[in-house]
């Protein structure tokens, strides 16, 4: 042992062995490996349950995620185009939410998170990206009901965006979402395709905002009037985010010509009083 540990004598008989026991080794690892691909090839059904519970679960919170993220692109995307559309608005705008429908079939409204406390009143025009909706005819403290233009008890002053031709726009009494156009002579220019704006009329909805486009116009030489569709372009069953106008410009009214030339002369009170005496005094020619 001494020479063998000083000059290495026995290497080469212990590598010899080495090759003689190898497959002696393997043999009796056999049972161990066997053991392992056992379990590896026949893993318990239970197992296998248990483990696709869990992807399943996994697999629905993904789904779930991904959902989110797509309602927050398409929710961020409708309040972009929201937003630029309120560019052309003169006035305060009051950005809001439809949170219900009712629920009377015979009226078409919708209820906003928005009421009077923030301001809302009766009458204000309610709008969305693509057009006008309606406005409000009912106002709670938080909350407000709002009629759609859909409905066949509400009339909006239009006109046509091409000519100018105007017309009255009433909620459709036969089809859910469509206008008819009232009292529009055989005479009028009005065609299909043709995109109806807001008038500004009735001074109640900002003037020259979208409302609808005509898919339809039927011209019978019996009857006085034609008739005239039109489909609304705001999203009336899909939209969630609306917006509120309030009107910051005041009305200003034309002075009389007459009042104009009395304030000219610098006239008294009692030189005027005596002229409308005299006015009011002279007989009317036949």
């Amino acid at each position: 042992m001494f020479a063998d540990s000083r000059f290495g004598y026995l290497d080469k008989v212990r590598y010899g062995l080495g090759y003689a026991t190898t497959p002696i080794y393997w043999v009796a690892d056999i049972p161990t490996r066997v053991s392992f691909w056992v379990d590896d090839v026949f893993v318990s059904r239970t197992d296998l349950l248990e483990e696709n519970e869990v992807l399943r679960e996994e697999l629905l919170v993904a789904q779930r995620e991904l959902q989110l993220l797509e309602s927050l692109a398409s929710e961020n995307s409708r309040l972009l185009a929201l937003n630029e559309a309120t560019g052309g608005i003169e006035g305060d705008v009051l950005p809001a939410e439809i949170i219900n429908v009712s629920p009377d079939p015979f009226s078409k409204r919708v209820l906003i998170n928005k009421g009077a406390n923030d301001g809302v009143f009766i009458g204000q025009p309610l709008l969305d990206a693509n057009g006008l909706m309606g406005q409000i005819d009912e106002v709670l403290p938080y909350t407000s009901w709002a009629l759609l233009i859909t409905d066949s008890h509400h009339v909006t002053p239009v006109e046509v965006n091409r000519n100018g031709e105007r017309a009255l726009a009433r909620g459709s009494r036969t089809t859910t979402n469509e206008l008819e156009l009232e009292f529009v002579t055989q005479t009028q220019d009005m065609q299909a395709g043709d995109r109806l704006v807001s008038s500004g009329m009735g001074q109640v909805y900002p003037k020259n905002y979208p409302v609808a486009e005509i898919i339809s116009v039927y011209s019978d030489p019996g009857l006085d009037f034609a008739t005239v569709r039109a489909r609304p372009l705001a999203q009336m069953a899909s939209t969630r985010h609306v917006m509120l106008v309030f009107q910051t410009e005041e009305t200003q009214l034309e002075p009389v010509p007459e009042a104009e030339q009395l304030v000219s002369d610098e006239l008294t009170p009692t030189e005027i009083e005596g002229q409308v005496s005299q006015i009011q005094n002279e007989p009317i020619e036949q």
